[in-house]
């Protein structure tokens, strides 16, 4: 594998849970990975694909863990849907399965959207939810039968957990393509286009980001997808031996955020 020369990265893209933190659980190399970061006077902006949370949650939450942040240091799988949906439905009635928070967000975007079935949608709209309900998977059956668009925040099969994992909105998709035959189109990583808003929002180039995450089929392929440097750290759920087997390969792979601080603290 490649190494990175770190002394040119003035953007880090980090992944949270299963990177930093497990749960509510920080890493013990988070805050030394953050300070080190800080020194070397680059920046950090966090990416998830968990639809479930508003940004203003996960400032809450990193807050909690220790970690100052604003909104403005997060793109999430959601900023990307809501970009895409403007682009493709921005009048068209959309039905949303997924959290109240996923719900709120497309609706404060200024996009048209129900809880309601009825003829007039035009597409669904998915993300991780965690206040699903077999009426909300009997109504998008129902309306997927039907010609209407198929759009998924993030393609995610779990979301880890302190106990382990639970199904993720991936996991949701596969059971409704057995049902109706449809795939979502999925907008979160690996597709590109939150490296793209975050690369954007922080004025700097591809060769100056990196990537670090857990997750092969998403992290990584998302910074290999966009062209940037990518590091997979083995805390959370990836391991190299899926890398292999899936035919994805990160510049480096280290054991956790830690490590990544120690070769930092010696530039």
């Amino acid at each position: 594998m490649n190494k990175i020369d770190f002394k040119h990265k003035k953007l880090y893209l980090l992944d949270m849970d299963g990177t930093l933190y497990l749960d509510n659980d920080l890493f013990s190399g988070t805050k030394p990975f953050l300070a080190q970061t800080k020194a070397l006077g680059a920046r950090c902006i966090y990416l998830t694909n968990n639809s479930s949370k508003s940004v203003e949650a996960y400032v809450s939450k990193m807050n909690a863990l220790g970690i100052a942040t604003t909104g403005e240091d997060f793109v999430t799988s959601v900023d990307a849907t809501i970009e895409y949906l403007k682009q493709h439905y921005q009048n068209d009635l959309l039905y949303v399965l997924g959290t109240a928070s996923f719900y709120s967000q497309l609706e404060m975007s200024g996009l048209c959207v129900t809880t309601k079935r009825s003829e007039d949608i035009k597409a669904l709209v998915m993300g991780f939810d965690t206040e699903l309900t077999f009426s909300k998977l009997e109504d998008a059956s129902i309306l997927l039968k039907g010609n209407i668009g198929y759009v998924a925040a993030n393609p995610d099969l779990v979301c880890p957990t302190a106990y382990g994992y639970v199904p993720d909105c991936g996991s949701v998709a596969e059971m409704l393509q057995h049902a109706t035959g449809r795939t979502p189109l999925f907008i979160g990583k690996p597709q590109t286009a939150m490296v793209e808003l975050a690369i954007k929002r922080a004025g700097v180039t591809r060769e100056e980001t990196v990537l670090i995450g857990d997750r092969v089929y998403t992290d990584i392929a998302c910074g290999i997808n966009a062209g940037i440097d990518t590091v997979m750290v083995l805390s959370g759920e990836g391991t190299e031996e899926e890398a292999r087997e899936r035919h994805i390969s990160p510049t480096m792979v280290v054991e956790d955020i830690g490590k990544i601080a120690e070769i930092l603290s010696a530039l």
